[in-house]
């Protein structure tokens, strides 16, 4: 890697990033059959939350990092630099509601406010703004799908790559908010001070 320490996300976006890594000569053996241990010295690799990728990367502790677009666009506020689009783990950000006649249109027809539960506080909060509307934002943690169905919310946004979770749940895709894949993402200091060794990684992965 150059001398490079790359904050990688768990879950989701893993195995397309190794997957990534490996292109680049990077030895992933290791980062596949140990999911217990989180720093890879040898690989210039440290393993994260994808929610965790931002602050690392903005602290320094890692020069460069890979981490959704969503998580970007809920930490806006993080001084650290988009680079590329990577093209992978691909799904979107919607506003949904229960099948049928739109309970969230029908709270802002009837209240002037909807209320929207998910894990994006910041960005469906920002969306709605945008869009001219009043809503009443309700953080969750976990499964988002649940509080429509049991009257917390008349809407969720959330991420959905295939669509099935929210049909299982007796769910509609509303309106699309955004499309959000991997990104790489880099510490400004490191970005002037590692420039030939970034600039040679991304040309890297930009040439596919």
């Amino acid at each position: 890697m150059n001398g490079l320490t790359v904050a990688v996300p768990r879950g989701a976006l893993f195995e397309g990033t190794l997957d990534l890594l490996d292109r680049l000569g990077a030895d992933t053996a290791e980062l596949r059959s140990n999911d217990r241990r989180l720093v890879f010295d040898e690989a210039g690799v440290i393993t994260m939350r994808p929610s965790d990728v931002p602050t690392y990367v903005e602290a320094g502790a890692a020069d460069l990092g890979i981490t959704g677009k969503d998580v970007l666009m809920e930490q806006r506020e993080r001084d650290v630099y988009e680079l590329l689009d990577l093209d992978y783990g691909r799904c979107r950000m919607v506003l949904a509601s229960r099948a049928g006649d739109d309970p969230a249109a029908e709270a802002l027809r009837r209240l002037g406010v909807v209320r929207v539960a998910t894990k994006y506080p910041r960005t469906a909060a920002r969306w709605f703004e945008e869009t001219g509307r009043q809503a009443e934002i309700v953080e969750v943690k976990g499964s988002v799908e649940l509080a429509p169905l049991t009257g917390l919310v008349e809407a969720i946004v959330d991420l959905t790559a295939t669509g099935t979770t929210l049909e299982e749940n007796g769910l509609v895709v509303r309106e699309e908010i955004a499309t959000c894949t991997a990104r790489l993402i880099a510490n400004p200091v490191a970005h002037k001070l590692k420039a030939a060794a970034i600039d040679a990684l991304t040309e890297r992965l930009r040439a596919g």
